[in-house]
């Protein structure tokens, strides 16, 4: 087994490096062997020089290791799923209660958000109280009680990525795939769990936009997970808008409220749909189901019966949050002080939105990042926004604005209306679910 700097003059040389060497190379992260200056040289050098899926699988499993790995006794399987991220995309918040009210168990590890995607903590940030930050035994007690509970990752999950992740950032190097893989599931098979479920988007509003790309990461991401020995799926969506018909935080805990605790009246179509079909193949790896198909008509039934609803309520009171809240929702969230609704200028159908610059307008508004340090305000967004294929009249709103204050929300709903394009013809938007890589 060679060092650091054998590893590297072999990625210098295009040839991969072994099992034996990346394995040492993450452990060398975790514990600070490796320099930031090794690091930086070793994103660069996968950039250049691709692993195989053998090494890719060990890169992954070295990052898991270099860490704590929880140990679960259950009655039932431990489940988790994964978005590589949009905008309005609140499905977790929605998904980790159903999969929990089916009998799985969810410890979902979940990330802040940065860009023009938002992050499922500060989603969860906008509920008073509520904390995402604890330690691995109150975790576990509150998955073990509740059946799911969505936090931040400690400081032992996974030490080698948040060295890599860091240096990729400041070198231009975080669109490898390899990286994004071992990124991704050196994390998610942390948990401890025994089936994953993938959300892969590609779309306007998508990190990997392009169609080609994401199946390709889908795959690798399918691949990886299987030979490190979790049953593993991957569903491509498209998200050519957004996922929910709202983004911004507190926003979008709201649509994902009116999911679980009005969901004949005022759920988004879509939002179930997304819902439904990561749940029902989770069910069906994790063998609560015998197939997707099941799974989906299981998850229906936990979101129709109010099963769902029930558990997130007592997941929000378990973590801090409000102990009412489940009925008392509306009162406790925090809302913008300006709501400005944009109309219809001409009648006509929606025929394209650019899901990415919705999510910058937020991250104008002061609802999103542009640096990790960035102040949130959970209170800012857009709602109401018309789907694709929606027909207008003229005066018809569009969407909704929400903001501190006027000026604000006059410059952002001028960019909103930019970013909604409208079409004098029929359009059919994209199939949601484009694939699914079992």
């Amino acid at each position: 087994m060679s060092g650091p700097r054998d590893l590297l003059s072999d990625l210098r040389r295009d040839r991969t490096p072994s099992s034996d060497d990346l394995t040492a190379f993450a452990a060398g992260l975790a514990d600070g062997a490796v320099s930031d200056a090794q690091a930086g040289a070793f994103a660069m050098g996968i950039c250049r020089t691709p692993l195989t899926p053998e090494a890719r699988a060990a890169l992954t499993r070295a990052m898991r290791d270099g860490g704590e790995v929880l140990q679960w006794d259950l009655p039932g399987p431990v489940i988790d799923k994964h978005s590589t991220g949009g905008v309005g995309d609140c499905v977790s918040l929605i998904l980790a209660p159903a999969l929990a009210a089916c009998g799985a168990y969810v410890p979902m590890i979940s990330g802040r958000g940065l860009g023009h995607t938002g992050g499922t903590l500060d989603k969860l940030a906008a509920i008073p109280g509520l904390r995402t930050e604890m330690q691995t035994d109150e975790l576990q007690d509150i998955v073990r009680r509740v059946g799911c509970a969505i936090v931040g990752a400690t400081g032992d999950i996974a030490p080698a990525d948040r060295r890599l992740y860091a240096v990729r950032d400041v070198t231009g190097t975080v669109e490898s795939l390899d990286l994004i893989v071992a990124s991704i599931l050196s994390k998610k098979l942390a948990e401890g769990i025994e089936a994953l479920v993938l959300d892969v988007k590609t779309g306007s509003g998508a990190f990997m936009a392009d169609p080609g790309a994401a199946r390709a990461l889908a795959q690798a991401l399918v691949e990886t997970g299987q030979a490190n020995g979790v049953m593993t799926s991957a569903i491509v969506t498209d998200m050519s808008q957004p996922a929910a018909t709202a983004c911004g935080n507190a926003l979008e805990v709201i649509a994902a409220m009116e999911t679980l605790t009005e969901p004949h009246a005022r759920r988004s179509h879509r939002l179930v749909s997304l819902v439904r079909a990561l749940g029902g193949e989770a069910l069906a790896l994790g063998g609560l189901v015998c197939d997707a198909d099941a799974g989906a008509a299981k998850i229906e039934a936990a979101l129709t019966s109010g099963a769902a609803a029930e558990v997130f309520g007592r997941m929000v009171q378990a973590q801090g949050g409000p102990v009412d809240f489940l009925e008392r929702w509306r009162d406790r969230l925090p809302a913008a002080p300006v709501v400005a609704e944009l109309r219809a200028d001409r009648p006509g159908v929606v025929g394209r939105i650019d899901a990415r610059a919705l999510g910058e307008v937020v991250v104008s508004l002061g609802g999103g990042r542009r640096r990790e340090d960035d102040r949130i305000d959970a209170t800012v967004g857009i709602s109401h926004i018309a789907q694709l294929g929606a027909v207008v009249t003229e005066g018809q709103p569009l969407a909704r604005v929400h903001a501190r204050d006027s000026d604000a929300a006059g410059v952002a709903a001028e960019r909103v209306a930019h970013a909604i394009v409208m079409e004098s013809g029929a359009v059919t938007p994209p199939p949601l679910v484009q694939e699914t890589i079992r």
